[in-house]
């Protein structure tokens, strides 16, 4: 399900989930909007800031900022917030069926050099009316596997023992639509 967010972040990278994003997508121009932009060319960071809404194809990534930089091996780590108890969120039409996949975060981080998108906070995918949902989310684009957890490597407490569980919503296989629990 996850593989749309590295195609979000390869997008965003390129300035400066098991899903297939639209190939066209990535040959695409990446156009961003934002209230503000800072360029720091010597130590190669990008910050975009209020309203932040950039799109490449059917991709679409909208935060309140959007931080990319660029390691001295070349490689960019791109990470897209959001203020004020909001969330990241994004957009893309998957290549095999032409459904859409969405998502949002608190934050949503992506590293070129290992292949990796993390999604923290209020993390969740929605597909085709199946939903993936935890605190926490990662996906190696490599491998199109992913993990999802109440939070990297501790509980909300601070320890070891998970204190929410994750949610995951599978609808049966042919359903358009998402199952309902209300029997009228």
């Amino acid at each position: 399900m996850m593989r749309i967010l590295s195609t979000a972040f390869a997008a965003l990278l390129s300035t400066a989930m098991p899903i297939h994003a639209q190939s066209f997508d990535r040959s695409q121009p990446v156009n961003i909007d934002a209230d503000k932009v800072t360029v720091d060319d010597r130590n190669k960071v990008h910050v975009f800031e209020g309203s932040v809404v950039l799109t490449q194809g059917t991709l679409i990534i909208k935060g309140d900022k959007v931080v990319i930089t660029q390691d001295t091996a070349g490689f960019h780590n791109g990470v897209a917030t959001a203020k004020g108890g909001g969330l990241v969120f994004f957009r893309q039409k998957r290549a095999s069926d032409g459904a859409w996949i969405d998502g949002e975060a608190e934050r949503i981080e992506y590293s070129s050099q290992n292949e990796r998108a993390k999604l923290f906070n209020r993390a969740q995918v929605r597909s085709a009316g199946d939903m993936v949902r935890g605190q926490y989310i990662e996906y190696d684009v490599a491998t199109e596997n992913y993990l999802v957890t109440n939070a990297p490597g501790r509980s909300s407490r601070g320890d070891k023992t998970p204190t929410e569980r994750v949610h995951v919503t599978i609808q049966p296989k042919g359903s358009s639509k998402p199952a309902t629990t209300d029997p009228r």
